[in-house]
């Protein structure tokens, strides 16, 4: 049977929910963009009519951030999947390998593509303790040599965020930020490259955005093909090849939605209500519930957790499909339960889980 918006709460990893007035307005513009006779869609990409959205995602990006001047903001495609190839191509060198914190699936897929390119070599890891909390400085060894350390600020399938990066010295600090940018403040000058697929937080699957320091840019390598050269989509605005221009489209509606609604901060706010929400429900239910993660490094973002026995976690996540709730599952190389909890996700969707977590284990103790 067809379901209304209403009627389903959209817990997603990615592709995720996106806020219903940035949808709407993308609806009302659709065929007809601001008077133009056609959609944005069929625009050209170096026309002014593009190039105006374009420019606004950008400025409202780095408002929001409040990213310094001496960076460039890129809006790419690929994914981090790209990025975590076209990073090590550009930067790593023989001598200077990428150093790379192991937190958790996703870091191991950027170290995994950059051992590929060049030499790496793996900086700190809590593998030994099942990736449940994030190293301390103390844990990392940086080299002077290193051509960048690498953090995944939030591991979308493991539920692990950094609460405070890692002090890298004078090496570049690079983190893939897909999963909790724009949740919450970032210290942008303490990082010389940041990157992050729009699927999240930011907006629609096709646009990746970079944040990357001007002074770091200048070391890239410039024996890499065209179009996997930084250099190249500095230069060009980004504009190089045809972007995804209704992606990048719909990312600045999200960033306005952003905007009206506290900024980042904002965010955060929420971000903590729904997070802390859902955590009590696990803490508080005797062990029927039982979160992955140590508490001080629980993600707010990705709330990840199972039952008691296998046969009621099966059972929990039927009966939450039945009654409307989306993406529960875990990811499929773990397995569990995860509430992915992005920015566009209602308080009231988590008050919904709650309540039905708690009627679960009422029905089921």
């Amino acid at each position: 049977m067809a379901k209304t918006r209403n009627e389903v709460h959209n817990f997603n990893a990615g592709p995720a929910a996106l806020p219903l007035e940035a949808l709407e307005k993308a609806r009302e513009e659709l065929v007809n963009f601001k008077g133009s006779g056609i959609s944005l869609m069929e625009a050209s990409h170096r026309s002014k009519l593009y190039e105006d959205v374009h420019n606004h995602a950008k400025e409202l990006f780095a408002e929001l951030l409040s990213i310094p001047a001496g960076y460039e903001i890129l809006f790419l495609q690929g994914g981090a999947s790209l990025q975590f190839a076209m990073l090590p191509m550009n930067f790593v060198t023989e001598g200077h390998p990428g150093a790379y914190v192991m937190t958790g699936s996703w870091a191991d897929k950027a170290l995994s593509e950059a051992k590929k390119v060049g030499p790496t070599r793996v900086a700190g890891s809590t593998e030994a303790e099942k990736f449940h909390r994030t190293p301390s400085d103390s844990e990392i060894s940086i080299e002077s040599t290193d051509a960048y350390v690498h953090v995944t600020s939030n591991e979308t399938i493991g539920g692990v965020q950094w609460k405070d990066f890692p002090d890298a010295g004078s090496v570049p600090l690079v983190s893939d930020m897909s999963s909790d940018i724009l949740s919450r403040p970032i210290p942008v000058d303490r990082f010389s490259f940041i990157y992050a697929g729009a699927q999240k937080n930011l907006g629609p699957s096709g646009v990746t955005a970079v944040i990357a320091k001007s002074e770091f840019l200048q070391k890239a390598k410039t024996d890499v093909p065209t179009i996997l050269s930084y250099a190249t989509h500095v230069k060009n605005n980004s504009l190089y090849n045809t972007p995804p221009t209704f992606g990048i489209y719909v990312l600045s509606l999200v960033l306005e939605w952003v905007k009206e609604n506290g900024g980042v901060a904002g965010m955060e706010s929420l971000s903590r209500k729904k997070s802390s929400l859902i955590y009590d429900a696990i803490d508080e239910s005797d062990g029927f519930f039982v979160g992955y993660v140590d508490k001080a490094y629980r993600s707010l973002m990705n709330v990840t957790f199972g039952l008691c026995t296998p046969e009621l976690e099966k059972k929990f996540l039927e009966e939450a499909k039945e009654i409307g709730f989306m993406g529960l599952n875990g990811h499929r190389s773990v397995g569990g339960c995860r509430a992915s909890i992005y920015n566009a996700v209602p308080l009231s969707a988590c008050e919904r889980l709650v309540e039905f977590m708690h009627d679960f284990a009422r029905r089921n103790k």
